[in-house]
């Protein structure tokens, strides 16, 4: 019963603090002449930069580092088959081989998107 409390209260704390900064965009009012158009199209331009330069960095940061965990780990599993079964040792570095490759190629593509964000959007 705490597990579900604690569970909710966090979840309620989430919700909460996506509103707080969610608010700003709420509050954003529209112009109401010609000299303020100019003004908002300069704003939401600034605004559409740093939006695109806080998602680059969430997106190539979780990219990279669910990557490096992934690669932590199939590293330790690996050593630990290895340890278990020293006959098999050409098998198992070949098979983690191949893993690493694939989660490093995830990451490049994360990298590309990233890149894509950056100069088309």
């Amino acid at each position: 019963m705490k597990q579900l409390i604690k569970r909710v209260l966090v979840l309620s704390g989430v919700l909460v603090l996506a509103l707080a900064l969610a608010l700003p965009a709420f509050a954003a009012g529209t112009p109401a002449d010609a000299a303020d158009t100019e003004t908002a199209v300069e704003a939401q331009a600034d605004n559409t930069i740093g939006l695109k330069s806080i998602a680059v960095g969430l997106a190539i940061g979780i990219a990279a580092g669910g990557g490096a965990i992934g690669m932590g780990l199939a590293t330790a599993k690996s050593a630990e088959g290895i340890s278990r079964q020293p006959d098999a040792e050409g098998k198992i570095r070949t098979m983690m081989m191949l893993g690493l490759v694939f989660i490093e190629t995830a990451i490049i593509y994360a990298l590309l998107v990233v890149i894509l964000i950056i100069f088309v959007l």
